[in-house]
């Protein structure tokens, strides 16, 4: 067995997800460079043990005690690359908080990050969920990223298609990609800056301030702004932010759906197929600020599913599945969740 003293028994991972959720891990280890991955898996014993990896546990939903080895991603560094004509990159290990991680490029005078600022979770997530915000979606300001093979025990680079982007949704998150553990993401930032106000609440919350010509760093503090008036500081209450995706449906059926609902909130996507709002369809089947048990749903945001104080992930579950059977009993669309569920 792996004798490194840092290999922790039966450990909480109450500090480790943001929904605070009390699950145990049997193995726990703090992997804090690549090295330390590599020597961890090649581990023999620790290398068949069923792995859970884990970054800032922004984007999970323990429903139980993990039986295996938690391996906690908290490697450093970031770092401003030549990039090319059009683009300055910027490279950051898997375990550099996101957050800090966009303040960090607006303080070396890069933006294009800016309207994905206080997203919770690490870099290494980012590509994973394909996260998004206001606009914009990782893929958009995408370059490659690092990940290690356990398998192999080699790493690979890969670009933007080699990762398969789509709402929400990578490689990462399929069968073919699922084993993978990203090490590094590399962003290209624009050397030309321009605003991205295409998201309207955005753009309007920017015109209230009187921006005529606005800043990313002042792009970044409005949507930071934004973001903690809408969503609860995972600090205080317990959450993985939006816990439901928007569903696409065709263009027929939403059309049917707007005969019978004429204020459905829908958003025409470039294929045709359109985009409805999950927080809407929530709001409208009387779920917001409602509970089941110690889980809820956030009274300024639908979207959003908190603990509020000693739940568990069953208790989690069975709120999402409440919401899920209403809202499909009305509107004939299944929402499906965000967050993985462990």
């Amino acid at each position: 067995m792996h004798s490194d003293p840092a290999l922790q028994h039966d450990i909480s991972l109450r500090p480790f997800n943001t929904f605070g959720i009390d699950a145990r891990a049997r193995l726990y280890l703090r992997v804090a460079s690549d090295a330390e991955l590599q020597a961890a898996l090649a581990d023999p014993e620790l290398a068949r043990r069923p792995r859970l990896v884990l970054g800032g546990g922004s984007n999970v939903l323990l429903t139980g005690d993990f039986p295996g080895l938690v391996l906690h991603i908290a490697s450093t560094g970031k770092e401003v690359l030549p990039g090319d004509t059009t683009h300055v990159h910027v490279r950051a290990a898997a375990g550099e908080n996101w957050h800090a991680f966009v303040q960090w490029t607006l303080a070396q005078g890069l933006g294009g990050l800016e309207n994905l600022a206080l997203i919770p979770g690490t870099v290494g997530a980012a590509p994973i969920q394909n996260i998004g915000a206001y606009g914009l979606e990782t893929k958009d300001v995408f370059h490659s990223l690092t990940a290690f093979d356990p398998g192999t025990g080699t790493t690979m680079t890969m670009d933007r298609a080699a990762c398969r982007f789509g709402y929400r949704d990578s490689i990462f998150k399929q069968e073919a990609g699922r084993h993978l553990i990203i090490t590094s993401v590399t962003f290209a930032l624009p050397r030309v800056w321009q605003p991205n106000l295409r998201y309207a609440e955005l753009a309007n919350a920017v015109a209230e301030q009187g921006f005529d010509a606005p800043t990313a760093r002042q792009i970044a503090d409005t949507v930071i702004a934004v973001r903690r008036r809408k969503l609860p500081d995972p600090e205080v209450i317990g959450n993985a932010g939006s816990f439901f995706k928007n569903p696409v449906v065709s263009a027929g059926q939403c059309a049917s759906l707007l005969e019978r609902f004429p204020t459905l909130v829908h958003h025409r996507q470039p294929d045709g197929s359109e985009k409805l709002a999950a927080g809407w369809l929530i709001d409208q089947c009387g779920w917001k600020g409602r509970s089941l048990g110690a889980a809820g749903v956030y009274p300024r945001q639908a979207l959003v599913l908190v603990n509020n104080g000693g739940a568990t992930g069953a208790d989690v579950q069975r709120l999402a599945r409440a919401i899920q059977d209403d809202v499909e009993a009305r509107y004939g669309v299944r929402l499906e969740p965000e967050p993985v569920f462990v």
